[in-house]
């Protein structure tokens, strides 16, 4: 079977299971649940597997040495080496597949909530006091094993997660393969899914895949490799595993989300993706208000980001001497933190970075501060590369248009490109599916290309001159550089005219026979 037959199938069995159990629970709700085992069995699998690596000198698998003579001492040497290799310890008697074998032992359900109570608060407190704490901590703070949301009594609760349990143990993950990122995908795979069907929350955590890919290829153009990746807004994290797919290697991932059950999924999916928890670095905070202080000092190659759309922020005069702002000399509205996200990442990026972040239309045209900043980014500074306008409801729990802008420092080096901004757009290419449009695999490849040849195209995409720009004011509103407008078809005029005669020709001879009929029945003609 390839690769991608099992993936199809680990997608549907997963969501299958996912549908099946939650009942009446709100789908935004139990994905809290279901990622969570998902993940609590995928680090049982690797730590078991890890373990029998250790001990298959010993001649002695994991389950094995719980009894053993040198019980404590072997222990607490695959701890150890857990610890560092993995990042956290499980004992065999913690591991997914025992609390499931309980839970059914002798055929019906064994009340086990308490101990997966523990074995959960475990794992996180395997890695207290070791370089992993931080990666690991509270990471299943959402998974509330006592909440009335599992059901009403605690017999109820406790019969649901054996079933979850169960039908999580059946699945074969296939983690021997270290070539397969199956479950990784098929795990992003649900998190797509309940963002589908969560509203306008899903817009916190999950960027769809399609506009992903774009901003991935785009910021990924012309190398094979990056030092680091960074999204001030990462929610799941999606787009910085994106971004990871296009090259042949990510040195660090960096990420903050203000949103703390995001931030675990986020972590959840690193690990997920085998991303080791030395190379990654999740913060969760507000980034305008708090940005991580291991962050703020470094620079990032590539810049990847779908901020919130027109959030609110606090605008305090105090950023008036922060250094991501201060240069511009004035800051984005309180009502609108749009260009305040654009100016933390210009802040973010490295010399020789690209950055391509998602905002509104709005921020093309608007003016007031955000005018200002605008003509700053591009007369003083000259980092906007691109422009490319997006369709419309592209966006799960919005419809609003959205565009993307990119940036880069080193654009003075390119003397063509530093005397230009391409436009594309790409907002009438699209299918729609259900309710919601989507840009197809050759819509995506279109932007991408165009983007990377840097030309003008008619109807589609426009390069223009900084002076043109100027003309403008400054306000890059597409259609005021890439005319779609579709002429219609002449008129023609005396074939009209020849028309009309025929029809008074033929009433007519119409009326001339209607006339006649009545004649012949001696009754008065109607006109």
């Amino acid at each position: 079977m390839s690769e991608d037959q099992k993936q199809q199938i680990l997608k549907q069995t997963l969501w299958n299971i996912a549908n099946d159990l939650r009942g009446n629970m709100d789908a935004d709700d139990f994905r809290d649940y279901i990622l969570g085992f998902i993940f609590y069995k995928y680090l049982s699998r690797k730590m078991n597997l890890y373990a029998n690596e250790i001990l298959e000198g010993d001649k002695l698998s994991y389950q094995q040495i719980e009894g053993h003579k040198d019980e404590d001492l072997l222990m607490q040497a695959i701890k150890d080496e857990a610890l560092d290799k993995l990042g956290y310890f499980l004992k065999p008697s913690e591991l997914f597949s025992e609390l499931a074998r309980r839970g059914n032992a002798g055929g019906k359900n064994q009340f086990i909530l308490g101990d997966l109570a523990k074995v959960l608060t475990n794992i996180e407190q395997s890695t207290m006091g070791s370089e992993s704490e931080e990666d690991f901590g509270n990471l299943f703070e959402d998974l509330d094993l006592t909440s009335s949301k599992l059901g009403k009594n605690e017999e109820a609760k406790n019969e649901l997660i054996i079933k979850v349990l169960t039908h999580l143990e059946g699945i074969d993950f296939d983690l021997e393969n270290s070539d397969s990122d199956v479950l990784g995908d098929a795990y992003e795979y649900l998190i797509g899914q309940f963002a589908s069907g969560a509203g306008k929350k899903a817009g916190e955590f999950y960027t769809p895949q399609q506009v992903s890919k774009i901003l991935a290829k785009i910021v990924t153009v012309g190398k094979d490799k990056l030092k680091s990746v960074y999204d001030p807004t990462c929610g799941s994290g999606s787009l910085l595993l994106r971004v990871a797919k296009e090259v042949n290697e990510v040195g660090e991932f960096y990420g903050q989300e203000s949103n703390p059950t995001t931030y675990n999924l986020c972590r959840m999916n690193m690990i997920m993706h085998d991303v080791h928890y030395k190379r990654f670095d999740i913060y969760n905070e507000d980034t305008l208000e708090s940005p991580s202080p291991n962050h703020i000092d470094k620079r990032f190659e590539a810049i990847v980001a779908n901020p919130p759309f027109s959030a609110k922020w606090s605008a305090s005069p105090l950023f008036m001497s922060d250094d991501r702002f201060s240069s511009y000399g004035k800051l984005a509205p309180k009502s609108k933190a749009d260009f305040a996200f654009v100016q933390h990442m210009v802040h973010q990026l490295d010399e020789n970075g690209t950055m391509a972040c998602v905002l509104p239309h709005g921020v093309l045209f608007r003016g007031a501060a955000e005018g200002h900043i605008r003509k700053f980014l591009i007369e003083d500074k000259n980092y906007l590369d691109a422009v490319i306008g997006l369709p419309a409801n592209i966006f799960y729990g919005t419809s609003i248009p959205t565009c993307i802008l990119v940036l880069k420092k080193e654009r003075k080096s390119h003397a063509e490109r530093s005397r230009s901004i391409l436009f594309i757009d790409g907002s009438q290419h699209f299918e729609k599916v259900k309710t919601q449009n989507v840009l197809r695999e050759e819509d995506i490849e279109r932007i991408v290309n165009t983007y990377k040849n840097r030309e003008t195209i008619d109807k589609y995409s426009y390069v223009a001159s900084l002076d043109e720009i100027k003309e403008n004011d400054y306000n890059l509103n597409i259609p005021r550089y890439v005319d779609t407008f579709e002429e219609e078809e002449p008129v023609d005029l005396t074939a009209v005219s020849q028309e009309l005669k025929n029809l008074e020709n033929s009433i007519q001879e119409t009326d001339a026979t209607i006339a006649d009929f009545c004649k012949q029945l001696n009754i008065e003609t109607p006109f």
